[in-house]
């Protein structure tokens, strides 16, 4: 058996799977874990959030993607937290919060939750949180 060959079918790689013209807008850098910088590969995650993207038709400024078990334990994650897998903390600075939250859902994105600076999404169950109390009363606006 070659030395790597349980890496090839994993969903978790350092080797480079990203396909520039499927994602234009974001990197495989920006997706991985910023603690270790592994990336979790899934294409139906990221065709969405191309999707999201385009309908957005704004830049995404990615804060968190994926996480590696240490790093989502030591920000303070859930530990059976999506970014164990893949999610991503967008932004909300150049955005009207309504119209992101409509073009992730529109997107397919099942999982919201809702924070002051940014909007978590991702493919897990059906569900939405507030990050706090001030981030209820932003959001409760719209």
């Amino acid at each position: 058996m070659e030395a790597n060959a349980h890496i090839q079918d994993s969903p978790y790689s350092l080797i480079s799977n990203w396909d520039n013209f499927r994602w234009p807008n974001f990197t495989q850098a920006e997706m991985a874990c910023r603690h270790c910088g592994v990336s979790y590969h899934w294409p139906e995650f990221m065709n969405r959030l191309q999707k999201a993207r385009t309908l957005a038709a704004r830049p995404f400024r990615i804060h968190s993607a994926h996480r590696c078990s240490l790093h989502n334990a030591r920000v303070g994650g859930a530990p059976l937290s999506q970014h164990l897998k893949l999610a991503a903390d967008i932004g909300l600075k150049g955005h009207e919060p309504r119209a992101l939250y409509q073009a992730c859902r529109d997107a397919g994105f099942t999982g919201f939750g809702f924070y002051q600076t940014f909007l978590h999404i991702d493919l897990g169950p059906r569900r939405s949180w507030y990050g706090n109390t001030k981030a209820k009363q932003l959001w409760q606006i719209y």
